[in-house]
């Protein structure tokens, strides 16, 4: 079985962290140049450029970063943010708190997968899978306590992760358990040709 750990790709990082204020949204939007629809969503949407995430900031003080392709953007996004907060008079703590909540990766097993047969063999109390409702098969693992998306093409979505390392093992974990029940064995995935 070929190590294919390094087809894993980080995707998406949440993270929360705190000011631990009050803010007054409505007019942090205005000096920052950001999104605030308090109808269509609670929270202020400040984007930053380099990293290239969106910075979500609450009237409570409570701060989620999204879109990071790695924990060292949120922590770069995060103080930031922070920084130019404090440019503006706001009382924020010089380096506040940084919680991952969860990492979003993809990865490729590069093999086609039967969802029929891997569904009943990697047995239907820890399965979901309605083709005609999503063409994925979703996975909970026990260890890690990560979620897996399967589909046809090999391809995987791994979510739930606080560190890259859950994932990986989490693609580990799959990986094995697929190439024991013989759910991997074929080859690498072909793609049809053009008939003309």
């Amino acid at each position: 079985m070929a190590d294919t750990r390094n087809s894993i790709q980080v995707e998406n990082v949440v993270a929360s962290s705190s000011i631990n204020q009050e803010v007054d949204l409505r007019a942090l939007a205005e000096d920052l140049d950001a999104e605030f629809e308090p109808v269509q969503f609670p929270g202020l949407v400040y984007r930053t450029q380099n990293p290239s995430v969106a910075v979500l900031i609450f009237d409570s003080g409570k701060v989620v970063c999204t879109g990071a392709k790695s924990i060292s953007d949120v922590h770069e996004a995060i103080t930031d943010t922070v920084q130019t907060l404090r440019e503006l008079e706001v009382d924020a703590p010089q380096s506040p708190p940084v919680n991952i909540q969860n990492i979003v990766a993809k990865a490729d097993l590069q093999r086609r997968l039967n969802l029929n047969a891997t569904a009943i063999a990697l047995g239907l109390e820890a399965v979901e899978y309605e083709p005609e409702q999503f063409p994925g098969l979703v996975y909970r693992l026990d260890d890690p306590d990560i979620t897996v998306l399967l589909f046809g093409s090999g391809k995987l979505i791994i979510t739930g992760a606080q560190h890259r390392s859950e994932s990986e093992a989490a693609f580990t974990n799959i990986q094995t358990q697929l190439s024991k029940l013989g759910l991997l064995e074929g080859g690498q995935r072909e793609y049809p040709r053009n008939v003309q």
